[in-house]
């Protein structure tokens, strides 16, 4: 029932996978020794295919590693964002946020979304409370395979997003502060120029019919404070084989990695030195 299954040989696994004489598969087990032995890439966890797939890819180190809580995150309590949000900022287009399979929740949407900040913020704060690393193990496989839980998980991190994204906005629109480069990037485009087209046309159908495209996997690294480092095979013997998101990171940074074939479904690779 886990959602992130036990490491795995890597070269094991690309020989299985990708077992074709075809130009792909052959293309694949060569991006796969690459990265056994040139990035000390040994092992693979694969993750549950779904779209949440990147969400649980990057949660799950973060707390297996048992990185603490980012350092705006230290300072303001996650718990009242949905209501700062709804009051202050006078967004009460939240109510027509999307919690990933489920349908349309409408008034309901406030308190959802509170539930899935306390689920984030408890149980982050107990794991990265937690030294000793066999019992954070446990704790994380506990977490991760219980679907409801999870979920909630996810939409917190959804929410945080969508949350990030409207400060960015209305720091823009009143010239506060120079912002990271990847707010330019995400308003550009013409299905997120706001935050509430961002929601509608992007946010919503995440953990649906859609996943994460680049700027918001940048977005998700900026905001949980973690350099995300992902090696993308199918980008093999290209510039693009290996990004960082967000591209402007800081050097204090816990680092994560991610692994893809495709750009939608992600793994982690476990890397031995």
């Amino acid at each position: 029932n886990h959602s992130v299954l036990e490491e795995v040989d890597l070269l094991g696994y690309s020989a299985r996978e990708w077992r074709e004489e075809t130009k792909q598969a052959k293309h694949m087990r060569e991006a796969y020794s690459e990265l056994f032995q040139n990035y000390h890439i040994k092992y693979l966890r694969q993750v549950r295919k779904d779209n949440y797939c990147v969400l649980r890819a990057v949660l799950f180190q973060i707390f297996s590693q048992g990185i603490p809580f980012p350092s705006w995150m230290r300072e303001r309590d996650i718990l009242k964002l949905p209501e700062k949000l709804l009051y202050s900022q006078g967004c009460n287009w939240i109510q027509q946020y999307s919690f990933g399979p489920e349908s349309y929740t409408g008034p309901n949407a406030f308190g959802k979304l509170r539930k899935c900040m306390e689920t984030l913020k408890t149980n982050w704060a107990e794991i990265s409370g937690t030294k000793d690393h066999e019992e954070r193990g446990n704790m994380c496989n506990a977490l991760f395979s219980d679907e409801s839980k999870e979920h909630k998980l996810y939409e917190a991190i959804k929410f945080i997003m969508l949350y990030e994204v409207v400060e960015a906005y209305e720091q823009m629109k009143n010239r506060d502060e120079p912002l990271p480069r990847l707010f330019s990037r995400l308003f550009a485009r013409d299905t997120s120029s706001d935050p509430l087209s961002f929601m509608m046309n992007h946010l919503n159908a995440i953990g649906d019919s859609g996943c994460l495209d680049q700027v918001e996997l940048f977005l998700l690294g900026y905001l949980l404070e973690v350099k995300i480092r992902i090696y993308r095979l199918h980008r093999f013997n290209t510039e693009g084989f290996q990004v960082n998101c967000p591209d402007e990171y800081r050097r204090e940074w816990n680092e994560i990695s991610l692994l893809t074939e495709d750009d939608r479904y992600y793994h982690i690779p476990v890397i031995r030195t």
